[in-house]
């Protein structure tokens, strides 16, 4: 089978979209092409053709211009199925649909309505218009693709009545992340880290205020590229800022080691709407890496740290609640990392992509057989 994946908003190497799909599908010995912004040049690597368009120099621009031409550039690659990860290549993707006569494949990272609420860069009596326009807009495309795939159960409720709607919850690998028998030593003690993009509403502020009160022991590694540099530069002021190690963008193995020295890993989402039914991948990343977790005390997440019994929840607008968290794992080494080793059991033999991957295959499989009846009825 020949797919093709399309982004316009998404890195060329996103962890969804390239670490977990593509490669899967190409480990399965099918053929993979990727359309993608900021990509290598026409390359080929680990095995998926990546195509690459130009970078857009703006968020309209990105939305209207490298939209279109993400989805010309797809029309050139001649694919059974064409996958694309953003809400702006709607429209076109039903363009190609017509164009190509292939099925197209909606995946649904967020529910954008709710994020269009939260975006600071929009003005704040615009942000309910243009959100109910998105959603309109999204409404009347996704009942027009042939499958929509969610990555929460919550974001599939939305499109409940679509007849091939599938979730593929964004686990992680099962053994990518895991701690190797020769790293197994005492973690160091008083790191905590935070891995993913860093801005406002992920609690950046909170987490660094937090570092003080939590004692000169504290200290925290970000991984991760910052929102803009007014958020760095109005974060370096914070009382905090000396106990803070930047570590910029870090590749997936050093990820691995990065979260294997860790006493804990920080996942501090404030309790906006698309926040608190999401199922954030650096929270199973460092459940799968063995490192507790001091998590937003959202009902979702409550049920899955309670479950596996793997760290603690806390207030995140709240930086005393978090220091008193991190407290309690300085305080208590053994015992955090027993809720570790939970989170990683957890993860072992429930949150893993190993378990979502069939669902994928399965309605690539369904759109594949669908196409070849139309072909033979033609």
């Amino acid at each position: 089978m020949k797919i093709c994946m399309l982004t316009s908003a998404h890195p060329w190497n996103d962890i969804r979209i390239y670490n977990k799909m593509a490669m899967s599908l190409i480990r399965l010995g099918h053929e993979v092409h990727l359309a993608a912004t900021n990509a290598p040049d026409a390359a080929c690597r680990e095995g998926v053709f990546v195509h690459r368009v130009p970078w857009a120099r703006s968020r309209w621009s990105r939305m209207f211009k490298t939209a279109a031409e993400v989805s010309q550039l797809a029309r050139t690659i001649p694919a059974d199925i064409y996958h694309f990860h953003d809400p702006e290549l709607l429209p076109w993707s039903l363009k190609l649909r017509k164009k190509t006569g292939r099925p197209v494949v909606y995946d649904v990272h967020e529910d954008v309505r709710l994020q269009i609420r939260n975006k600071e860069w929009l003005p704040r009596w615009s942000r309910t218009l243009v959100a109910r326009i998105t959603g309109w807009i999204e409404d009347y495309g996704a009942k027009r693709v042939d499958g929509i795939v969610a990555a929460t159960p919550a974001i599939a409720r939305r499109f409940a009545k679509h007849p091939r709607c599938i979730v593929v919850q964004n686990f992680p690998w099962r053994d990518e992340l895991a701690p190797l028998a020769v790293n197994n030593g005492p973690r160091e003690k008083g790191l905590f880290v935070y891995v993913g993009g860093i801005s406002k509403i992920r609690g950046i502020r909170e987490m660094i205020t937090a570092l003080k009160m939590a004692g000169p022991e504290a200290r925290l590694a970000l991984a991760g590229q910052w929102e803009s540099s007014c958020l760095r530069a109005e974060c370096s002021q914070l009382p905090g800022w000396s106990q803070v190690e930047e570590l910029g963008f870090l590749d997936r193995e050093a990820v691995r080691r990065l979260l294997h020295r860790a006493q804990a890993g920080m996942v501090l989402f404030h309790p906006l709407g698309n926040h608190v039914e999401s199922q954030p991948n650096k929270l199973f990343e460092y459940m799968s890496a063995g490192a507790p977790v001091i998590a937003s005390d959202f009902p979702l997440w409550r049920t899955i740290v309670e479950t596996a019994r793997c760290g603690l929840l806390v207030n995140p607008l709240d930086p005393e609640s978090i220091a008193a968290a991190m407290r309690w794992v300085l305080s208590h080494r053994e015992e955090a990392q027993a809720m570790g080793d939970r989170g990683r059991q957890a993860v072992v033999e429930q949150y893993h992509w190993e378990k979502e991957l069939p669902k994928l295959l399965d309605l690539y499989s369904a759109l594949s057989n669908q196409n070849r009846k139309y072909a033979q009825a033609a």
